[in-house]
């Protein structure tokens, strides 16, 4: 009996328990954390890491004045660096800017290949990469977007030009950019894709988009073929420059060989002006306003052409003289 007893207590008290829980308040759940919200960023709040590639030419020049003096008049953190035509150096200033948790990078690349690691983590960081004027041989998936120019396009409009130049056909030469870039791959192929069968190109040299390699390039030319050089087809105005003082020096006569450039800085404007160009295709620098724009598009969340193309046209000697003041490079 005792026993029976003692059983029947346990049992009394485990029901008291279980009455006592099933009448307790129901725990009130931790109420549930409220969304971060988006940071929407203004120009005034928006950094932007810039790479430059060199300072090679007076294009270059112009380029990065554009950059320098849009950031100063919309309030955007600008750090900004010279890579030298180097690269490495190009990289390095990436990932350093990487390091510095910049919000946006806008990368001019040097030459094309080899951008594949950076450009992977940048991505990997969250940092958008926007390739500016030249392109990259790398998987899209790695950039947010390129701004800049269509190098072969530019190619094709001085094919065009010395064909008209040309139209009995001759041979001619070739100062082409850096080895390597897209801006000498592009104008090269395209020049090639609608130059006329009869125009023969006897040789092709880089000159490194610098006047001062320009020269010696355009000597050696002319000690090579001499007369026989009835064209020549020069990626920039800075080569071109440099080309004009090696014909002057061989006492050549504006003219004499017909000069296709590109870019249509206020150099090669006065080189038509004084009748050694006979075309320039326009290649714009002013990319400053357009990539900041872009860029605030991006990191906002905004809708934006994973393409921008500038706009450029092709200039001849008879408006250089009234148009020459108003150029802005």
């Amino acid at each position: 009996m005792k026993v029976l007893k003692v059983v029947s207590n346990v049992a009394l008290l485990m029901v008291l328990v279980f009455s006592l829980v099933a009448c307790a308040a129901p725990a009130t759940p931790a109420p549930a954390a409220a969304p971060a919200e988006k940071k929407e960023f203004t120009y005034n709040t928006m950094t932007m890491c810039y790479p430059q590639l060199g300072a090679e030419s007076d294009w270059r020049t112009a380029n990065t004045a554009s950059f320098k003096e849009t950031a100063g008049e919309l309030g955007v953190r600008l750090i900004f660096s010279d890579a030298q035509q180097k690269q490495e150096n190009q990289i390095s200033a990436m990932r350093a800017c990487i390091a510095q948790g910049v919000n946006i990078i806008a990368l001019p690349p040097v030459v094309e290949d080899g951008w594949d690691a950076v450009l992977k983590e940048a991505k990997d960081a969250g940092i958008p990469v926007i390739i500016v004027d030249r392109s990259v041989k790398a998987d899209k998936s790695l950039y947010a977007a390129h701004i800049g120019s269509n190098m072969v396009q530019e190619g094709e409009k001085a094919g065009n030009e010395m064909n008209k130049l040309l139209p009995d056909g001759g041979k001619i030469i070739e100062l082409s950019g850096t080895t390597g870039s897209g801006a000498a791959t592009g104008r090269a192929e395209g020049f090639r894709k609608t130059l006329n069968k009869n125009i023969e190109i006897l040789d092709s040299q880089t000159g490194n988009f610098t006047r001062a390699e320009g020269k010696p390039v355009m000597e050696a030319f002319l000690k090579k073929y001499g007369a026989d050089i009835k064209g020549a087809f020069i990626h920039n105005d800075d080569m071109a420059i440099g080309a004009i003082e090696a014909m002057k020096a061989a006492g050549l006569k504006p003219g004499d060989i017909k000069v296709v450039s590109v870019d249509g800085t206020r150099g090669g404007f006065q080189a038509m002006v004084d009748g050694w160009i006979q075309a320039d295709v326009e290649c714009n620098p002013l990319l400053g306003p357009q990539t900041m724009e872009l860029a605030l598009n991006i990191l906002n969340g905004k809708p934006f052409e994973a393409e921008t193309l500038t706009k450029e046209e092709v200039y001849y000697p008879d408006k250089a003289a009234e148009l020459l003041p108003s150029r802005k490079y």
